[in-house]
């Protein structure tokens, strides 16, 4: 059974930073504490990442994942296409400019386990990933913006 979690932020930083924070596969683990390792194995014409692969730890599961991601000036949204813990997953960050140097967030994942575990456990994985996401990516955006 899939399981969805959505979460609404902002971060004192411009959009266009955010957007570069996110766009930084390789920096992923610097600010995700779930995150292991990040890499592109593929871009889109733009340079903008298409094909990722990431290792993730999350409430006692590791998993080695192969994602597929599509960009717009304001949205970064993923798919699952391989993994050996997940049946699917789907996640966005959506940007919405706040101001100049504003940006307010919208996350959305959901998640589907290949194995099965209580429904609360798999929740606080949930709520986990949202607080990592509103956590790591607003302090490593307003970083990025001081720079």
């Amino acid at each position: 059974m899939a399981v969805s979690v959505s979460k609404e932020f902002d971060i004192n930083a411009p959009l266009a930073v955010v957007m570069e924070v996110l766009q930084d596969i390789p920096a992923l683990p610097d600010w995700s504490s779930a995150h292991s390792a990040a890499e592109v194995l593929t871009t889109h014409d733009d340079g903008t990442p298409d094909k990722v692969s990431v290792s993730v730890g999350m409430i006692g599961i590791n998993d080695d994942q192969q994602l597929s991601y599509t960009w717009t000036d304001n949205v970064c949204a993923w798919s699952l296409v391989e993994s050996s813990q997940l049946a699917e997953q789907e996640g966005s960050y959506t940007l919405s400019a706040v101001g100049d140097n504003k940006t307010h967030v919208k996350f959305e994942l959901t998640v589907d386990l290949k194995i099965k575990l209580p429904g609360l456990l798999v929740k606080q994985g949930q709520k986990k990933a949202a607080d990592t996401a509103k956590k790591g990516l607003t302090a490593e955006s307003e970083k990025r913006a001081k720079e």
